[in-house]
């Protein structure tokens, strides 16, 4: 039987002690005290701001997908559109901008398709998704000096190619993907 309350074994944060304040990287250090009293002085947390992504589909079923570098794993991967909540910026709002800004895509029918954490162990936001359909072009990319995106419309044969061969790394993108497969029965 499921729990209704999320918040009972809550810890205790007994001190905590900011180690690095930077635009994309906020790291801070707690000491806590779990209900059955133990106590970790060293538990680390990373602190962001909330995350959206965009399942986009335009008018003929294809799907808009990204394909950029990303450092970390150094390696060019396939993703949908994704970006940083603005300060006081609704998902919603911020999802839509970022679709236009990235790919240059509006329009459409949106509606909210799940909420996940990257990791709710150590990160303090969430990821909000989105399914967008029936988008179309409505403008140029608006890319940030930082991004070097390209744009490609793909089949549901083809994105079911990438996630069933691990080619969608991003798991922030890839849950999305799959629950979209699984609930339209595409798999």
């Amino acid at each position: 039987m499921l729990k209704p309350n999320d918040q009972d074994r809550k810890w205790t944060i007994v001190e905590s002690e900011y180690l690095i304040c930077r635009p994309w990287l906020t790291a801070r250090k707690d000491h806590v005290r779990l209900p059955n009293g133990v106590e970790n002085n060293e538990y680390y947390v990373l602190e962001y701001p909330d995350w959206v992504n965009v399942i986009a589909l335009t008018r003929d079923g294809r799907f808009l997908m990204e394909r950029q570098y990303r450092h970390g794993l150094q390696l060019t991967s396939y993703e949908i559109c994704a970006g940083v909540c603005e300060p006081g910026e609704e998902p919603l709002l911020a999802a839509q901008r970022e679709l236009h800004e990235e790919t240059g895509y509006g329009g459409g029918t949106w509606q909210p398709w799940m909420e996940i954490s990257a990791n709710t162990s150590t990160m303090t936001n969430l990821c909000h998704c989105f399914l967008a359909t029936d988008v179309e072009p409505i403008a140029a990319q608006h890319q940030e000096a930082t991004e070097d995106i390209s744009i490609e419309l793909l089949t549901v044969d083809e994105v079911r190619t990438l996630l069933q061969t691990d080619r969608i790394k991003q798991s922030l993108m890839a849950a999305p993907l799959w629950k979209y497969f699984a609930g339209n029965h595409l798999l």
